[in-house]
């Protein structure tokens, strides 16, 4: 992985970690997350003008792709209704990166070297442990719903993970083909709210500034991490991608004022050691 790359993914995982201080700080997280896709999938949709059309082998990994998406926020959304934000969050992502290795070496045959196999088993042996016993409440307190949630919800980032990589390696333009997926994704949302609240897009529209300011957020961070699963190994790229997780940490002792408590600097520790592994790599 050049510097480049990994200055990059670095970047995208502080923006993630951003937009979801944001989400962090709204009560009803049904509405918020769907507000931010209603606004990425404006922004998305403004940007189509100014970038070439999919071909049409493209389609079918955009399809499935927003479909994907819309999947992984309807199952994180009833993840956080059955657990602690601060650990379902990181259990869903922490799973993900290894379970996207995997996949991509079973059916991509992208093989990782051995620094590199070691610094994604580090990341997500550390987000595991910030997950399972790095919460403000007594250790080992999360509910087994919210476990099975949030693993089921790792199962859908590492599926659209390696669609999303695929795709992109053989799309025309990236960025098209990131366009198109939000606003696929954008109105798979809209819908999936409109039958829930039906009468909840007045609200939403006096929330939009909030939601395009997370949007942008989201869609930088997505673009980024994406460019450089054109340019790296998939599994490589998602892990150190998970490192949002320090950055969330440092932005919730810093700016939300809370207590980190020893496990969950050990497990920050922990990350940064993968983290090391992966770029001696």
């Amino acid at each position: 992985m050049s510097n480049a790359v990994f200055a990059v993914v670095l970047f995208s995982a502080l923006l993630h970690a951003g937009w979801n201080a944001l989400i962090k700080e709204r009560g009803d997280r049904f509405f918020s997350i769907s507000t931010l896709g209603v606004a990425q999938g404006l922004i998305a949709l403004a940007t189509l003008p100014f970038l070439p059309a999919p071909t049409g082998a493209s389609w079918a990994w955009i399809a499935a792709s927003a479909m994907l998406h819309t999947g992984y926020k309807l199952f994180l959304i009833r993840a956080y209704s059955a657990g602690d934000l601060g650990q379902v969050y990181p259990l869903a992502r922490g799973a993900a990166p290894l379970l996207s290795s995997l996949v991509a070496l079973i059916l991509l045959h992208e093989r990782l070297g051995p620094y590199l196999w070691a610094g994604v088993l580090t990341v997500c042996a550390g987000i595991a442990l910030m997950a399972l016993r790095g919460g403000n409440g007594a250790a080992g307190s999360l509910d087994r719903k919210a476990v099975l949630w949030a693993l089921a919800t790792s199962v859908f980032i590492s599926g659209y993970t390696i669609v999303d990589a695929t795709g992109a390696r053989g799309a025309v333009s990236p960025s098209s083909y990131i366009a198109w997926l939000f606003v696929f994704d954008g109105f798979a949302i809209a819908a999936v709210y409109a039958l829930v609240r039906r009468k909840g897009f007045r609200v939403m529209a006096a929330e939009l500034p909030f939601g395009f300011l997370a949007a942008l957020m989201s869609l930088g961070a997505y673009w980024l991490v994406i460019w450089a699963m054109t340019k790296a190994p998939i599994g490589a790229v998602a892990a150190l991608r998970e490192t949002s997780i320090l950055f969330a940490l440092a932005i919730s002792v810093i700016f939300l004022r809370e207590r980190a408590s020893l496990w969950r600097i050990a497990a920050a520790a922990i990350i940064l050691a993968g983290v090391v592994l992966m770029r001696i790599a």
